[in-house]
């Protein structure tokens, strides 16, 4: 069974706030935008918008929607991860730290590209660029290796 998330990136003035995972959490030690599991009968909007009050205490205005990935962990039947991207500009609050993990700002161009999953790289400068996508990640089961991307760019 495919499980449904979103993963939003906050950019602002040149920067990007990423969060590290907490031990424990999926994806641990990774930096990454905020986001989660959609909840039954929640929007992918309404659930990056709830993921990033919880892991930010921030309140987004306006959501920009990017694309699907589609994530797939030592099989490539059905994927194990169906994941809505949305980036945001305008907030209401300041950054805090949750549970989640640890909240940081990086200049665009000091992105910690080595200390995120590897399909990152494919993806977030296209998001950073506002443009919208699809595609198909294949990682061995236990995610630490990325063995193939199919990404494609919409317009």
């Amino acid at each position: 069974m495919t499980t449904e998330a979103t993963l939003l990136t906050i950019i602002k003035d040149g920067r990007i706030l990423l969060l590290r995972k907490a031990p424990g959490r999926f994806g641990e030690g990774k930096w990454n935008g905020v986001g989660g599991k959609t909840r039954p009968g929640e929007t992918p909007e309404d659930c990056a918008r709830r993921e990033t009050l919880e892991e930010t205490g921030l309140i987004v205005r306006s959501l920009t929607p990017h694309g699907t990935l589609r994530h797939y962990f030592g099989q490539t039947e059905e994927p194990d991860w169906t994941v809505h991207h949305f980036s945001a500009s305008e907030y209401e609050g300041e950054p805090k730290e949750s549970e989640e993990g640890e909240l940081r700002w990086f200049p665009l161009d000091r992105i910690p590209y080595d200390q995120m999953w590897q399909d990152d790289i494919h993806w977030l400068p296209l998001q950073i660029e506002g443009r919208r996508f699809q595609g198909r990640v294949y990682f061995n089961s236990d995610g630490s290796k990325m063995l193939r991307h199919t990404i494609d760019v919409e317009g």
